[in-house]
C-alpha cells in the first residue's frame, strides 16, 4: 500500500496511527460486537465516547467550566444563520470582519436576521492581508462581532485576536482549530468544521460561552437553538457518532505526542520550510503579506496559469495529491494540517525544486 501527501483543504488527512486504531476497532468496539457505525447514541458505550471525546477536547484546548462543548451537523455552513438566530438579539446588530470567502458567506447569510455592518475587510488587496486592529471600525452596541480566524483559501491568517471590549468575540476555526494554542476565553463562540484538523466531515464543534446560550430569536428552528442542544447534551438527535469518535481518537492522539503546545511546533516548523522556499525561488511566489500568513494553508503560484496547471498535474503524478489552489483563486495550496507529517512537506519541497530546474 502506497500512501500519497494528501494536501488537501478538506477532507483533509489524518494521522496513520488514528487510522490504524480506528480500522483494529472498526468491527467491535470494545468487546461491544459491533462497530461504533452501528452502535445506538442512547448506549452507555456511546455515552462513554462523547463524554470522552469532550473531556479531552476540553484538556487540549483549556476550555474553561463556564464554557459549553457542542458537537453540531451542519459543518460550518450551518453555523452562518445558527451564530445571528442565537446571538443577534439583544441590539439587533453585529459586526462582520470579511478577510476571505467563508467570512464573506458568513456575512451574507446573517444580513437575513439582524441588522449587519461590514466592520473591516481585505477585499482591496485581494484578501491578502489582516487589517490591523486600527483599521477596524467596530460598534460597541453590536450583539457580537464575527471573523474567520483562518483563511483556507487565500492563505492567510488573524495574527491577533481583535480587542472587541465588552462585545463577544465569534470565530470561525474549521482549518486552524488544534493546530496551536488560542485562548478560548478571548472568544464568546467558537465553531469549527471537523475535516480539516479534528476528523472526517460530519460533525461541527461549537464551544461557547454559557451567558450567550439561551435566548435565541423566535423564529429559530429547534436544531438551530443553542439551548436546546446543550440541554440535550448534544443528542436532541442522532449525533453524528462516528465522526465523535473519530475526533476522540484524533485528541488521544495529540495527547500522546505532547498536546497542542507540540503540535504547533511541528506546524510552524513545516510552514516556515515551505515559505523559505517559497521566498527564495526564482519561479514560485506567494502573494500574502508575510505576516498574515497561514501556518495551514500555503498558497503559491508560477504566474503563468499553463505552469501552474503542468505543476498541478505532474504533482499529483508524483503522490502530491489535491495541490491544485481554489477555483476561485487558482494557483496552488498546500493545506499541511496536522497529520501532514515534516517529511511530506520535505518531500513537496523537493519536486518543487525540480520543477523550477525543469521550467527554467
Amino acid at each position: 500500500m502506497n500512501r500519497v501527501y494528501n494536501f488537501s483543504a478538506g477532507p483533509s488527512m489524518l494521522p496513520e496511527a488514528v487510522l490504524r486504531k480506528a480500522a483494529a476497532e472498526i468491527m467491535d468496539f470494545n468487546g461491544s460486537g459491533m462497530s461504533v457505525m452501528e452502535m445506538s447514541h442512547r448506549t452507555k458505550a456511546f455515552d462513554a465516547i462523547i463524554n470522552s471525546t469532550e473531556e479531552k477536547l476540553r484538556k487540549l484546548m483549556c476550555i474553561p467550566d463556564n464554557y459549553t462543548v457542542l458537537f453540531l451537523q451542519g459543518g460550518a455552513s450551518s453555523q452562518f444563520a445558527m451564530v445571528p438566530l442565537n446571538l443577534m438579539t439583544k441590539n439587533g446588530k453585529a459586526d462582520y470582519i470579511v478577510t476571505g470567502q467563508f467570512s464573506g458567506k458568513a456575512f451574507k447569510e446573517a444580513k437575513k436576521y439582524g441588522a449587519v455592518r461590514l466592520a473591516g475587510s481585505s477585499e482591496d488587496k485581494n484578501f491578502t492581508y489582516i487589517p490591523a486592529q486600527s483599521e477596524l471600525d467596530l460598534d460597541p452596541e453590536a450583539d457580537y462581532v464575527h471573523i474567520c480566524l483562518n483563511n483556507t483559501i487565500y492563505g492567510s491568517k488573524w495574527n491577533y485576536i481583535p480587542d472587541t471590549g465588552n462585545v463577544p468575540l465569534v470565530a470561525d476555526l474549521s482549518s486552524c482549530i488544534l493546530s496551536e494554542p488560542f485562548d478560548v476565553t478571548k472568544f464568546g463562540v467558537i465553531y469549527a468544521g471537523a475535516q480539516k484538523n479534528m476528523a472526517p466531515a460530519g460533525v461541527t464543534v461549537v464551544i461557547i460561552r454559557n451567558d450567550l446560550i439561551g435566548d435565541p430569536q423566535a423564529c429559530t428552528p429547534t436544531m438551530f437553538n443553542y439551548g436546546e442542544m446543550a440541554k440535550a447534551a448534544s443528542m436532541y438527535n442522532t449525533p453524528p457518532c462516528w465522526c465523535i469518535y473519530m475526533l476522540g481518537l484524533v485528541c488521544e492522539y495529540l495527547e500522546e505526542i505532547g498536546g497542542v503546545d507540540a503540535i504547533a511546533q511541528i506546524n510552524r516548523r513545516k510552514a516556515a520550510m515551505l515559505y523559505d522556499f517559497i521566498d527564495s525561488s526564482s519561479l514560485f511566489s506567494n502573494p500574502v503579506r508575510p505576516d498574515c500568513r497561514s501556518i495551514m494553508n500555503a498558497t503559491f503560484v508560477t504566474g503563468n496559469t499553463e505552469l501552474d496547471d503542468r505543476f498541478c498535474k505532474e504533482a499529483g503524478a508524483a503522490g502530491f495529491v489535491s495541490i491544485k489552489g481554489h477555483r476561485s483563486v487558482g494557483g496552488m495550496r498546500a493545506s499541511i494540517y496536522n497529520a501532514m507529517p515534516v517529511e511530506g512537506v520535505e518531500k513537496l519541497i523537493e519536486f518543487m525544486k525540480e520543477f523550477e530546474k525543469n521550467n527554467k
